[in-house]
């Protein structure tokens, strides 16, 4: 059985619900938020102006140096201005569930929660073995987007 962990941050977002959630219902966005060492490539031949239930998602992705996959989402679940929820169907992990949840909380500030639940491969081996490396990834990954998010929606 996987040995699921748990990620979570929130970050406030200077900008309106319509502003914050056309930038991140738009697929094409996350080359822009993903660390460049990751060498982020979503693959062509994918319609990806707007997001959607049941959308497929097949990107290249080398989350540590050497390191390649080709990783394939699926957009489950969206509701508009309110959260959508991407799901690993290929990858390097074992599960990978992602929820991005956008609350507006005043006229010019809207608050955007992602809940990471995951699992390594390889079960409490994949855990001893590589846990820690993988949640520091995880961890600098989202520190970086809450970085350049906070830039790009300065106001």
């Amino acid at each position: 059985m996987a040995d699921v962990r748990c990620f979570q941050t929130t970050q406030k977002i200077k900008g309106n619900l319509d502003q914050v959630w056309s930038f991140f219902s738009t697929p094409l966005n996350l080359n822009n938020i993903t660390p460049p060492d990751m060498h982020f490539d979503i693959l062509p031949n994918q319609h990806l102006d707007h997001m959607y239930p049941g959308q497929i998602i097949r990107y290249n992705i080398e989350p540590f140096k050497g390191i390649k996959f080709r990783w394939v989402t699926e957009i489950t679940h969206v509701k508009d201005k309110a959260f959508f929820v991407d799901e690993q169907r290929f990858g390097p992990y074992a599960f990978w569930h992602h929820q991005h949840i956008f609350n507006q909380i005043s006229p010019d500030c809207v608050t955007m929660q992602d809940i990471v639940h995951y699992a390594l491969p390889f079960g409490k081996l994949g855990q001893i073995f590589a846990g820690g490396m993988v949640r520091k990834k995880i961890e600098s990954i989202f520190k970086y987007r809450k970085e350049l998010i906070g830039n790009y929606f300065k106001g």
